[in-house]
């Protein structure tokens, strides 16, 4: 078997240990206030990784373009509470503006 096959079948397996791992650890362990808090907090660093690796990434180095003002744009627009559909709006349009003016790749 390929190695990459072995790879997906020991990461599938591993999922699904910590999967019933989770369902046999006792319901009054799982309820307090510091894992509810710390199951937020890694949701929110999670999401901030994904973010910056696709805003930043480009092959296997860091890679400066349109995405990175547009992506602060965005931020600064959800810190200011507009509506989901004018950050996307704007933010493509920031980005669109940086390469149509050559500013940016």
């Amino acid at each position: 078997m390929d190695e990459l096959w072995l790879f997906v079948l020991a990461a599938s397996l591993s999922v699904f240990v910590i999967k019933v791992l989770g369902y046999l650890l006792p319901q009054k362990l799982l309820e307090g206030p510091a894992i509810s808090r710390a199951a937020g907090l890694v949701t929110v660093a999670l999401l901030a990784s994904l973010v910056a690796s696709q805003t930043l990434g480009e092959g296997s180095g860091i890679g400066i373009d349109a995405r990175i003002p547009a992506v602060a744009v965005a931020g600064l627009l959800l810190w200011l509470r507009a509506p989901f559909i004018v950050v996307i709006v704007v933010a493509a349009a920031v980005a669109a503006l940086l390469r149509f003016l050559g500013w940016m790749p």
